[in-house]
């Protein structure tokens, strides 16, 4: 049995319904990512917001990025993401954000960045007619390890450098002897 060309009683075609599905899950992962206050779920949410944007790829006609996109970012962020929280202490976020007086300055910064994106696809012509490339791997391979070779390597090292902060910051050195701050004299003290 083969299906309609478009979805019954919508008179869309099925890549555009796939696509808003995926669109859908996707930022609806992500939002639960922020909003989120269990840091392993969020992190379980991020996974499926990256394989949602893997399915955008795939169904784009780039089988390769949602490959990498599958491989790179759920198989290796993300899990690494889940291994650094699991040995660390605390798996809650506090009760009360720290940054919660700053709300208004990401909000602001929210809305300008809505209001450029939206004006960036506003102004842009948009040639329907135009057709789409897809590279295959070995061109993408042979682009990024010859002519982007250095960028490539920062981009290592920089990553090295994070999973190694990420490993001093969770690690726990239950070998430091504590340290008893003395407290500040009131003023009363200090006046005496």
């Amino acid at each position: 049995m083969e299906l309609p060309g478009t979805v019954p009683y919508l008179d869309w075609r099925w890549d555009d319904l796939i696509f808003l599905l995926l669109a859908g899950v996707m930022l609806g992962s992500a939002l639960l990512v922020v909003l989120g206050r269990d840091i392993i779920r969020s992190a379980l949410w991020l996974i499926l917001s990256f394989a949602a944007l893997a399915g955008i790829y795939g169904l784009l006609g780039s089988a390769f990025l949602a490959i990498s996109q599958i491989l790179v970012y759920v198989g290796a962020i993300a899990v690494l993401i889940l291994f650094a929280v699991m040995i660390t202490q605390s798996k809650r976020g506090p009760a009360r954000l720290v940054f919660n007086r700053q709300w208004w300055a990401g909000a602001l910064a929210a809305i300008v960045l809505v209001l450029l994106m939206a004006t960036t696809i506003l102004l842009t012509e948009w040639d329907a007619a135009e057709t789409v490339q897809v590279a295959e791997a070995r061109e993408i391979a042979l682009t990024l390890f010859e002519d982007y070779m250095f960028a490539f390597l920062a981009l290592g090292v920089l990553l090295l450098a994070g999973v190694i902060g990420a490993l001093y910051l969770a690690a726990r050195d239950d070998e430091m002897p504590q340290t008893n701050i003395p407290e500040r004299p009131s003023d009363e003290e200090e006046a005496a």
